[in-house]
């Protein structure tokens, strides 16, 4: 799947977003390594530490049907900028995929590149915890 059909599907998957808060529509579409693609959209809650992002809700659908390696993400937003993942969802992808590559677009027509990497360096990893394990 080339990136502009992924960026399509990403489209998609945001036109069925639930963002009565703060209207921002966002859809995500993951390719796994092994070619698989899943999709995902934001679910705003009114208590807003519940809302989940378009990114996690798909690296999530991905995780439960299996998937565990992935290549590249496309994000779209309904709105006239852009604006590259959260945190929350930097550090989750990082999780399963530090080298992953990241394309975005919004309604405005901006469209960027981002790597993960440099979205966050430093990033938290499992292998910090080797340290806190009693030996």
């Amino acid at each position: 799947m080339d990136d502009r059909n992924m960026l399509a599907v990403a489209e998609q998957a945001a036109a069925v977003a639930y963002a009565p808060y703060s209207g921002a529509k966002v859809g995500a579409t993951l390719l796994a390594a092994d070619g698989r693609f899943f999709t995902g959209c934001n679910v705003e809650n009114a208590s807003f530490g519940l809302t989940i992002c378009a990114e996690r809700s798909a690296v999530f659908k991905a995780v439960s049907d299996g998937a565990r390696r992935f290549r590249r993400m496309a994000v779209y937003v309904y709105a006239e900028r852009l604006f590259p993942p959260c945190g929350a969802c930097r550090q989750v992808l990082h999780e399963f995929a530090p080298d992953l590559s990241l394309i975005a677009s919004c309604a405005g027509g901006e469209t960027r590149e981002w790597k993960l990497a440099d979205l966050l360096p430093h990033a938290f990893s499992g292998a910090g915890l080797d340290s806190l394990r009693r030996k």
